[in-house]
């Protein structure tokens, strides 16, 4: 009946005799396979990565500095892409005898990464407009239009693709934002090719641009501050970790919660390890499995270990007094 959260073993081997501490099954093992987004992630990098190729043709074509800051964005966001699919195969990989959760933590760093992308693809974009507004040069309008037409249906067709996983998952998060920033951009780049094409007026196309930074920045602001924590094993911010502590504490018997850590396996997987300090005898079964059944409906809290300590025991855990 022990189980070791290897991330938190600091203690388990000094209380292991008389009435000391029992690290005991605490876990909600019904590890479901995580949601395959496989086809979507396919669909998406196919159709982005041909239009890519042909928006830089026509690029040049028009000689729109647009339409090419805009190819290069797209650029980075398949490489996104690819580098979120890689994440989101790994996640469905086992885990291994060095690796005891798996992969799943590559799926924030994927976050992190695609974050820093967008950034990355904001300022050359922001670049290139300033460039642009300062350098007067013709561009073909109608080129413009219908290739942006094309892009805004091709992004957010596949921005679609991921909805309804980005509530729940930052790494599909962090796809369906690349996707959608695209189609942002794609319809400022229609809005400034219409307004060439019939004003003449070179200097929207900049603009328009610089305003679509804003709101690609803005919309990356909360994906890469989540991601960061998330890596730096903060508790994730849609946890109640008071609300956590405070279930735990008024459990029957429960004294004192101590030693309580909350942080993300994943972009969608959570655990919690925590020390009782129990007034009278240990939990049976059907009280771990009522307390995992609440921490995951509840809380969202998957993975959960808890250590038993009797109040009157001499082998209390030495952390008890600090945490």
């Amino acid at each position: 009946m022990t189980t070791h959260d290897p991330k938190h073993s600091h203690n388990h081997d000094d209380h292991d005799h008389g009435h000391g501490d029992h690290a005991v099954r605490g876990h909600s093992h019904a590890h479901h396979a995580p949601q395959s987004f496989n086809l979507a992630f396919a669909i998406a990098v196919t159709l982005n990565l041909g239009f890519t190729l042909i928006e830089i043709f026509y690029a040049y074509m028009a000689n729109s500095m647009g339409l090419l800051a805009d190819a290069a964005h797209n650029f980075g966001d398949v490489f996104g892409l690819v580098l979120a699919w890689g994440a989101n195969w790994l996640l469905t990989l086992p885990a291994r005898k060095r690796y005891s959760y798996g992969f799943k933590r590559t799926t924030i760093i994927a976050a992190v990464i695609n974050a820093l992308i967008l950034v990355a693809s904001s300022a050359v974009i922001a670049y290139e407009a300033v460039f642009k507004l300062f350098t007067e040069t013709h561009v073909n309008g109608f080129i413009i239009i219908i290739i942006a037409l094309i892009g805004i249906f091709i992004n957010g067709g596949t921005a679609l693709l991921f909805m309804r996983g980005a509530h729940e998952d930052l790494n599909i998060k962090g796809a369906f934002m690349h996707l959608m920033s695209d189609a942002l951009v794609a319809i400022g780049v229609v809005i400034a090719g219409v307004a060439i094409y019939y004003t003449h007026l070179t200097w929207i196309d900049p603009v328009t641009g610089l305003l679509i930074v804003l709101a690609i920045l803005w919309g990356t602001w909360g994906l890469l501050r989540d991601s960061v924590s998330l890596i730096l094993d903060a508790i994730p911010h849609y946890i109640d970790h008071h609300g956590v502590k405070d279930f735990l504490a008024h459990l029957p018997s429960v004294v004192a919660v101590h030693d309580l850590h909350i942080w993300g396996l994943s972009t969608k997987e959570i655990a919690l390890t925590a020390h009782l300090v129990l007034s009278e005898k240990n939990p049976a079964d059907v009280d771990y499995n009522h307390i995992n059944h609440i921490l995951k409906d509840k809380f969202k809290i998957s993975h959960v270990t808890i250590q038993v300590e009797m109040e009157n025991s001499d082998f209390l855990c030495i952390r008890c007094e600090t945490c």
